[in-house]
């Protein structure tokens, strides 16, 4: 495979334009993102639970959170 790519086909599925994605290329999972760069399109497989996976190796924060009512009026003030 060379830098440039492979040549594939494209086709109409119905309305939808489509294009078969050869073996080498076939992403894991069964959704993908599919984006328009210029002339390009990018596709990027949807990598799903990544963000739990990272706050899962966080080290819990020390610091406590700041009190963020401090400056806010009585429930009982506030008009609607």
């Amino acid at each position: 495979m060379s830098e440039a790519g492979r040549h594939v086909r494209l086709f109409r599925n119905g309305r939808n334009h489509a294009v078969r994605i050869p073996r080498e290329f076939e992403l894991e999972g069964d959704e993908a993102i599919l984006r328009k760069e210029g002339d390009r399109l990018v596709i990027e497989p949807v990598r799903k639970g990544r963000l739990l996976a990272l706050l899962r190796r966080l080290e819990p924060i020390e610091e406590p959170f700041p009190d963020v009512d401090n400056d806010l009026p009585p429930a009982d003030d506030v008009e609607l």
